[in-house]
């Protein structure tokens, strides 16, 4: 929801960082990179580091937006946009996975967000296929597939994953939150599919 309004903000810096980098480093290099330092992330949440999880959250994130800005002025490639959203929803659930071992409380929770991310993601990942097929193309669109919005896109993400790691105590609370934004982010998407698709 938030991403159409920060993406002019970030896209900036991004740009500054990648320019040198763009004849030196692939985008992939750095989306490679990007998930190794978020994998990282799990040990520390379950060993409740959370703050050393925080940094390696945000590290993820940042390399995360500098691997798309480097694609763009490299050239996007299908094998890119690939790597990228599936290195993303494996990082965002080992993330969840490791709030949720950290604490035996917290278990239930997580496995709760998980099912709903897996309803952001499934209605996300159905409908590009759909709009792929279609050659429908969004205003606007920088990512390698077709884009369907909703509550919770990335950078509500980041901000629940960093509440949650500055008030690990209330990650039932704020999962829960997050859960049902997802839930509504699913029904929404669904809703737009069942009026785009015949």
């Amino acid at each position: 929801m938030l991403d159409r309004w920060l993406r002019p903000w970030v896209e900036r810096p991004l740009q500054t960082l990648a320019r040198p980098l763009a004849t030196r480093v692939s985008a992939n290099t750095v989306t490679l990179l990007g998930f190794s330092i978020g994998l990282i992330a799990l040990p520390t949440l379950i060993s409740q580091q959370y703050l050393w999880a925080l940094g390696l959250i945000l590290l993820n994130r940042i390399l995360d937006g500098l691997d798309g800005t480097l694609a763009r002025i490299q050239g996007p490639s299908e094998r890119g946009a690939y790597l990228d959203i599936v290195c993303d929803m494996l990082f965002y659930a080992s993330t969840t996975l490791g709030f949720g071992l950290a604490n035996p409380d917290h278990l239930l929770p997580a496995a709760v967000l998980l099912a709903c991310f897996m309803g952001t993601s499934a209605t996300f990942l159905t409908f590009a296929i759909f709009a792929a097929k279609h050659d429908w193309t969004p205003p606007k669109n920088t990512k390698g597939l077709y884009y369907l919005g909703g509550l919770t896109e990335g950078s509500e993400t980041i901000a629940f994953f960093g509440l949650a790691c500055l008030f690990p105590g209330q990650f039932p609370l704020l999962a829960g939150t997050f859960a049902t934004a997802c839930f509504f982010t699913t029904i929404g998407r669904m809703g737009q599919a069942w009026q785009k698709l015949r």
